[in-house]
């Protein structure tokens, strides 16, 4: 049995993933980037094997993606996340044909055709105002732990309308509606509807087809997850994997050169 892996360093998290012969997922593993790179790629990648209970040198091939994908030192080369989101969203939900990734530092529209190849992709380009980051500072505006925020938006019946486009200043306009006696949780609302519509617009540009899969972190957010569907007007293909879908795309290429490779060397075996 062959084993290939994916290895995906983000900004804020870092996600490996192992695949089987059969490409399903058999391991994960998920951390905090931190500030050393390289370590973070090791540590996920061997906590990822550890928890399978099988050796590393079991795993054939390794890729390495997302915007510290040259820093997977032990991988055997590299692909960018656009291409590993586009892949393993098609795997996951073969009929996808619009991704949007949104993960701490930015949002990415990508369009993909039936077999998950990219044909086409945009990203924000207004500071990280629709990004995870802009929920950082919404998070650390209100004191209010990340993970409670979509939970604490949801209590909602009216956001208030945030109107910034930088995350430099998202703190001060969170500030200014709390001091003017606007409710907690009407506040978050309001950034993760203003965060759902930068990226409808982003994936308009691209070419908006149905179905539509959330991939990145920001996807476990409950309340980014229904302020996106509520733009779209339609439910989005979303699952706990999708968090470490940049990670699978990059494990299903691994596997493709592994299948390839023994391919290739089968044919030169039976040549005269």
């Amino acid at each position: 049995m062959a084993y290939a892996a994916g290895v995906d360093v983000g900004s804020t998290q870092t996600k490996a993933v192992i695949i089987d012969e059969e490409r399903n997922i058999i391991a994960r593993s998920l951390l905090d980037t931190g500030a050393n790179v390289v370590q973070a790629a090791e540590k996920a990648f061997k906590e990822a094997v550890e928890s399978k209970g099988i050796l590393e040198e079991e795993v054939e091939w390794v890729i390495g993606t997302g915007y510290g994908r040259y820093r997977v030192t032990f991988g055997n080369d590299q692909v960018t996340e656009i291409s590993c989101h586009g892949r393993g969203a098609s795997h996951l939900f073969p009929q996808t044909r619009t991704v949007v990734d949104m993960g701490g530092q930015d949002t990415k529209a990508i369009r993909v055709s039936p077999g998950g190849q990219i044909e086409d992709f945009c990203m924000n380009d207004k500071c990280a105002a629709g990004t995870g980051r802009f929920l950082g500072a919404a998070s650390a505006a209100l004191d209010i732990p990340l993970d409670d925020l979509g939970d604490t938006a949801l209590q909602s019946d009216k956001g208030v309308r945030i109107s910034t486009t930088c995350t430099v200043f998202a703190e001060s306009e969170v500030l200014a509606w709390l001091g003017k006696g606007k409710k907690v949780h009407d506040i978050l609302w309001g950034v993760h509807e203003s965060i759902a519509t930068r990226s409808l617009g982003l994936m308009r540009r691209v070419g908006l087809e149905d179905e539509i899969t959330f991939t990145g972190g920001v996807s476990r957010n409950v309340a980014m997850v229904k302020a996106l569907e509520d733009a779209l007007g339609h439910k989005l293909n979303v699952s706990d994997d999708c968090h470490y879908m940049g990670a699978l795309g990059a494990a299903l290429f691994a596997m493709d050169h592994i299948l390839a490779s023994r391919t290739a060397a089968g044919t030169e075996e039976v040549s005269p």
